[in-house]
């Protein structure tokens, strides 16, 4: 639903400007919700034997336990993202709300920037997949001691 709203926006900014209408996304990156919390709980707990075994190995020794640690590094709680101060020590909505003018793109969580700038620095795509690729698959336990 966040990328449907996020390409929604995108769509209707440059028309909204000539009605002189601001148009802002506050852009949380990975939201950790119960969702995920059972998602995660649920795999860790599934049977993989009828799965071969190469491909039951990578995902519970690597892609599962890599992904969760990516996801809690980067992402927040909805609480964080309502109650949280962003720059200059306002709440999030609070300080886009009150802008002068309003950035159309406002990110709560710093850690995240990065991979957001990969997203729009490469049309391809190539970046942002290369650079999840190697955070899930590729990482070894000082990355993971540094992510948490």
């Amino acid at each position: 639903s966040k990328f449907a709203v996020e390409g929604f926006c995108e769509s209707l900014v440059v028309q909204a400007l000539r009605f002189n209408v601001a148009i802002s996304l506050v852009e949380p990156g990975p939201v950790m919700t119960e969702f995920e919390t059972k998602l995660y709980e649920e795999a860790e707990r599934a049977d993989y034997s009828r799965t071969d075994p190469e491909t039951a190995e990578i995902f519970t020794k690597l892609y599962l336990r890599n992904s969760r640690d990516v996801f809690t590094s980067l992402g927040q709680t909805p609480e964080d993202i309502e109650k949280k101060t962003g720059w200059q020590g306002a709440p999030h909505k609070k300080k886009v709300i009150e802008a002068a003018r309003p950035p159309f793109r406002h990110q709560t969580k710093k850690k995240y920037t990065p991979m957001a700038a990969l997203k729009h620095a490469d049309p391809s795509g190539a970046l942002i997949t290369d650079a999840f690729y190697k955070l899930v698959f590729k990482y070894d336990e000082k990355k993971r001691f540094g992510l948490r």
